[in-house]
């Protein structure tokens, strides 16, 4: 599957986006507006201005709703979230070449606020994915102590885990010592 630059990022941006909101055990890792920050910096999301409390919020239902494309049971209701997305957030495409990239393409209008600005670039590239045929790649990880979200790039589909260095690493670690162990008797 060929995916331009600009889409890769915006896939590792979604990716992390939707990894930030809480979980069981874990507090909110973009609980506040310097952590909203650190995550615009971490991506390099350009066009930005000035965040608040306001801009944290509204970046919070962008999250829940890309949660919910990843969670969507078929093609067809993760474009309907997407849709949803992508049309709140008032897309305005347009060619750029900023930052040293070559020319790519931004869906956000100028001056857009960080959430319309996350839901209409990382919306839109969701939505290559559903056209592609892909959005079975849009997927959970399977261990059952994570869960985290992950786009599958393998070429034949098959990631199971967000990392197999650690979750699945640990799950396949159990899995030999429980064989011995029944080996042993």
């Amino acid at each position: 599957m060929l995916i331009p630059h600009d889409t890769r990022f915006a896939l590792d941006t979604v990716v992390d986006l939707v990894n930030t909101a809480p979980e069981s055990e874990q507090d909110d890792r973009l609980a506040d507006v310097e952590a909203l920050y650190e995550f615009v910096q971490r991506h390099n999301v350009s066009d930005v201005g000035e965040l608040g409390p306001r801009d944290l919020k509204a970046v919070h239902g962008v999250r829940a709703q890309f949660a919910a494309v990843f969670a969507a049971p078929d093609s067809r209701g993760a474009a309907d979230l997407i849709n949803g997305l992508v049309a709140g957030a008032g897309t305005t495409p347009r060619l750029t070449d900023h930052d040293g990239y070559d020319w790519h393409v931004h869906y956000f209008a100028p001056g857009a606020s960080i959430a319309d600005h996350l839901a209409a670039d990382c919306g839109m590239a969701l939505a290559f994915i559903v056209v592609a045929g892909e959005q079975e790649r849009l997927r959970r990880c399977e261990a059952p102590d994570c869960g985290r979200a992950f786009v599958d790039l393998s070429r034949n589909r098959s990631r199971r885990y967000c990392d197999s260095r650690t979750c699945g690493n640990r799950l396949h670690v159990a899995a030999y010592r429980a064989r011995r162990k029944e080996a042993a008797g």
